[in-house]
Parts: C-alpha cells; structure tokens; sequence
C-alpha cells in the first residue's frame, strides 16, 4: 500500500474511533461495540478497505505498542487504597475465580467443538481477561458503590495478566513450529521476568521524575514523555526476555508508579488516558477487520452456547464463591456476575495466534491448523463481541432493576463523629464516603472498613474526586467550623448537592451558619437531645441507638402507582408486619404530621416508616418501587 494511502487510512480509523467514542459516550454503551462493528465494515468482502497485508509483519509490532500502553494506563489508574475496599473479593476473583474461568472455559469449547485440550485451554485462558478496557466504560456508566467498582476493576488489571502469560504457555503447545517447555518453568518464567523488569522500570521512573531537574518551564510534558517511553521500553525489554512477560512489566511498572508520590501525577493520567483512547480504537478496529464474518456464522448453535456458559453458568459461580463472607449484598453479586466482558487482550492475542497457526497450516499443508486458527479467533471474538453488547448495553438498565446505585453520601471528617455516622449510615445501605486528611485517622478509618478519601475536604477536587458530582447528600462534620462552613458552601456552589449539613462546634455559630442557608447540627443542642431522650424517652432511645438494634426509622418519597391515591388504613396492611407509617408530609401538609386512618397518600408525598429494622427495609421498597 503507497505511503499515502496508509496515512489516510490510519488517520481515517483514528477518526472513525473517535466518533466511537462519541457515540458511546452519548448512549452511554462500552465503545467497543462501535469499534469491533467499524472493523467488520471496513475488512468486508468486496470492500477490503483493512486487510492482512495492510500491515504487513508489522502487525505484531503495532499490537504489541498498543497493548503495553492499554495496560499500563489501566494499572497507572488501579490505587492500593482502591483495592482495600474488597481485598478479599479481589483476590479470590484473581486466583479461585480465574480458575473456574479458565477450566469451565476449556470444557464448553473442548465438548461444544470437540477440539483438543491444548487448544481448548488456550481459549479458556484468553477469555479470562476480563479487561478495564470494556469494564471502567461500564462502572463510568453506573456508578456502583466503591466496593463492587474496586473488586472488578481489579480482576481486570490482574486477570488481563494471567491470561496473556496463560494463553502463550498453553499456545506453544498447539502451534507445530514453536519450542515447547515445561508448562510451570514457561508461566513463571514470563512472569518473574515481567516483575523484574517492571519494578527496574517504574524505580527508574520515579527516581527521574522525582529527584531529576525536568526543566522548569516544560517539567509536566517531560514527565508526561518519559512515563510513555518507560511504558514501551518496559514492554520491550520483558518480551525480548520472554514472550508476553511484556503485558506483566507494563502492568507492574503502572500499578508501582501509579502508587507512588509523583509530581505532575494529574498531568500524566489525563495524556495517558488520552493515548490510551486513541491506541485503543485504532488497534481494536484494526483487529476487527481481519476477521471474517463468515468465521463467527459458521461456530453456530456451539458458539453460542460456549458464550452462554462463560457468560451465564460460569460468571455467576465465580462471582458467588469469589464475594462469600464479605460486605456486598446479593443485588451487588448478581450485578458482578452480569458484569464479566472480554476486553483488547483477548482480542489481540487471538489474532496473533491465528495469523501464526494459519502460517503454519500454510507452511505444513495442515488444514486442521487452519480450522482451528478459526475456531480461536471465532470463540474469542463473538465472546467478545456479544459480552460487550448485552452486558455494556444492559448494564445501566440491570444496575437500576437491582437497586444497585445508591447516591452517594460524603462526610468530611472521620473523626469519632464523622465514622459513627458513616456506620449508621452504611448500615442503612447508603454509598458512604469519608474525607480526611489526617493520616492517622485515615488508617483507622479504612481499617474499620469505610471507604476514604486521604486529602483536604475544603478542596474542590478532592470533593470531586471523591464522588461529590453525584452525590445526594454532604455532611462537613470536622472539628473546625470555618472548614465545615467552606464545605458546606463549595458543595452547595460547586457541585449543587440536595441535602448539606453543617456541624457547628461552637454554639454561637449555629445562627450565622443557618443565616448562609447551611443546615446546620450544634454539637451542644445534639448531646442535649440525646440525654433528654434518655431521660423522657429511654425505651425508643434504646432501642433507637444500641449496637445490633433491631428498631429503625425511615423517612422514603411515594413513588409507587399501587399506592397512589389510597388511604393509609388501605396501605397499611400492605407493607411488612412490624412496620408503621408514622408521618407523612406532602401536598397541603408541607408539615410532618401523624396521619389519620382516611389519610390519602399522594405521588411525591414523604412518609416516615418506623418498626423492626428489615421490616422497615421491606416497606421501603414496596413504597419506592417504580
């Protein structure tokens, strides 16, 4: 192909990949859907726009780039305190869960194709990947608590690993023409390399960007620069060690460097996402159109199935088993196991393997080879393609069935108030998140089990950071009332929350607080109340207020048609037993008030539900339910 025509055509896929993601971007779906279908398009018979040759053997060499650049920024982007919202769930996902992957996979594609083991696992340990590439799109789409985002993000980065070191160790047993080794001395060769090779890199790194004069006037493009060029050395160095050590370097080198304290930190993760987005839609279109569509027709009805026990059978198990004994709820495990799509990995390295065996059949006279070549990239790729458009697609409608994006509460403070708080909350279901800055606290914080943000809460982005876009409520409760007073006017300025609310320490300050419009809790008149309560009202104080209570109170907005326009002596048989409407205000009664029997709720209306804890729970969802 003439120089020119390659640069129009390179620069058309960079194009094409953008409006992809533009458009997914506004219809809120994986861009990947939109990257695989342009592939299709311009690799169809009779138009042959992108084709083998079109790269020639520098096809390898451009994947290769694309994927070191991919991974790293993933793991750039993946933070030790990210992690230790569900360390448990992230490990057993990594190691038990990849397991059942991989073996279940091998065992659909061995009885649906009858094709032999080593093949078989050599799919099953490419479709293992999940990947952040087509993950994070989805978690940008539905907002899921911290927890859940942080358990699949992490599967993905590790996961895209191991399943590259995986599938070339099980692979070398399929292709005639490579030198095979022992299974256990290729896996950790590969792997020891990569580590080695991407702790040097990212040791490197830091020491440059830290400690290095980078010039003054252009130090962030420079860091920016030399990030990507350790990037790419990373992955070179560790291939040209071991074949596909190169993915666990990048990784290793990203995940340590992300970790670490860097200057122009923010600069390097808005160009690397930036590149990453651009590699990612040439390299992704550019592998969809070599393949042939004909290739995923003629897998028909086995085809189909191995997808449905990946997606289906084998998901939810891993899912279940991988998230026993923690904090995720069911609602938050059936999202987890809906959510499993197979990413650039996979994609990239099903190709590769087909070119090579197909070489080989080629070379050997070997039609099998070539058969199995397609049976390969077919698998992987209607895996992929169909994951991505039903799990990407459906996501956000699943996500909202199951009542799994819960808007999000920001305390500032995780001091003895602000975690007491947070645990009352997050025992009511709420997405609770702590900021602090102190370090101390900080710890205490995320070891009690909260989810913390370490940083300064009268900063604009640290508020951002942590979620306050789409958060319903924020509580400025440090002990500094000039700092609560600053919170509570940036979240109400910067970010419009519904509900703010104010710890005032000094009781003089409650009046100049409520004067600024800021909601506002005097410490003295709460402590007040509290032993008020415990003098007039000891029995509802206690059972109010005591560890493992099995009361709770509940205010909720009628949503529900079934309820609409029906007196409470109607509604009440309706909801749990245990469970009382206490108040309701609404309508002509902008005031709480104890309703009458011939009360009739109304659309909008707020009712206050009081009786036993998961009795309450119940009648929230029958009141809320749309």
């Amino acid at each position: 192909m003439a120089a020119t025509q390659l640069l129009l055509l390179v620069a058309g896929i960079i194009a094409i990949g953008v409006i992809a993601q533009l458009l997914s971007s506004r219809l809120q779906v994986p861009s990947i859907i939109f990257y695989i279908a342009a592939g299709l398009a311009l690799g169809e018979p009779g138009l042959e726009i992108l084709t083998a040759e079109t790269f020639g053997s520098g096809l390898q060499t451009i994947v290769g780039i694309a994927v070191a650049i991919i991974v790293f920024e993933g793991a750039f982007h993946l933070k030790i305190e990210r992690i230790k919202e569900a360390p448990q769930a992230a490990v057993r996902l990594v190691t038990i869960g990849a397991l059942i992957a991989l073996a279940g996979t091998a065992a659909a594609v061995k009885y649906a194709f009858g094709v032999p083991w080593n093949l078989a696992l050599t799919i099953g340990a490419l479709l293992v990947a999940t990947g952040p590439t087509v993950v994070t799109p989805i978690l940008d789409v539905v907002p899921v608590r911290d927890r859940v985002a942080a358990a699949l993000e992490t599967e993905g980065i590790v996961n895209d690993v191991t399943a590259a070191i995986l599938a070339i160790v099980f692979f070398k047993t399929v292709n005639p023409e490579a030198v095979t080794e022992g299974f256990l001395n290729a896996f950790f060769r590969r792997l020891g390399t990569g580590l080695l090779v991407g702790v040097i890199v990212a040791a490197l790194l830091y020491y440059l960007i830290r400690y290095v004069d980078l010039s003054p006037d252009s130090a962030p493009r420079n860091a920016r620069l030399l990030v990507l060029a350790g990037a790419l050395v990373a992955y070179a160095v560790a291939n040209w060690q071991a074949t596909e050590a190169g993915v666990a370097a990048v990784a290793v080198a990203g995940f340590l460097l992300g970790n670490a304290d860097i200057p122009y930190e923010a600069d390097i993760e808005d160009f690397k996402g930036d590149i990453t987005l651009l590699v990612l839609s040439f390299v992704f279109i550019a592998l969809a159109a070599l393949l042939e569509i004909d290739v995923l027709l003629d897998l028909g009805l086995p085809g189909l199935a191995v997808v449905a026990v990946v997606a289906l059978v084998l998901r939810p198990i891993l899912v279940f088993i991988s998230t026993m004994g923690g904090r995720f709820t069911r609602e938050e495990r059936v999202f987890m196991s809906f959510v499993g799509p197979r990413g650039i990995i996979p994609a990239s390295v099903a190709t590769l393997f087909a070119v090579e065996l197909r070489i080989a059949a080629d070379e050997l006279g070997n039609p099998v080879l070539a058969e199995q070549a397609s049976i390969l990239l077919g698998v992987v790729f209607l895996t992929i393609l169909l994951t991505a458009v039903f799990e990407g697609g459906l996501a956000r409608y699943i996500a909202e069935k199951l009542d799994v994006i819960p808007m999000r509460v920001i305390i500032v403070g995780g001091g003895q108030v602000g975690r007491a708080l947070a645990t009352r909350l997050e025992d009511r279901g709420e997405n609770v998140v702590i900021i602090e800055q102190d370090e101390q606290i900080v710890e205490q914080a995320r070891n009690a089990g909260f989810s913390v943000k370490a940083g300064n809460g009268t900063d604009t982005d640290v508020l951002r950071s942590a979620g306050a876009e789409n958060a319903k409520t924020v509580v400025a409760a440090t002990g500094d009332d000039d700092a609560n007073l600053l919170v509570a006017q940036l979240a109400s300025s910067k970010f419009d929350v519904d509900k703010i609310i104010a710890r005032a320490n000094n009781p003089d300050n409650v009046e100049a607080f409520e004067d600024l419009g800021v909601r506002t809790i005097s410490s003295a008149m709460a402590t007040a109340w509290a032993i008020d309560n415990q003098i007039e009202r000891p029995a509802i104080a206690h059972w109010m207020t005591d560890v493992g209570r099995t009361g709770d109170v509940q205010e909720v907005e009628v949503k529900n048609p079934d309820v609409f326009g029906k007196p409470v002596k109607e509604v009440g048989p309706m909801l749990p037993e245990a469970c009382l409407i206490a108040l309701v205000s609404g309508g002509d009664h902008k005031e709480a008030e104890v309703p009458t029997a011939d009360y009739v709720l109304q659309e909008g209306d707020m009712v206050t539900l009081l009786g036993r804890k998961e009795s309450v729970r119940d009648g929230m969802q029958l009141v809320t339910k749309q």
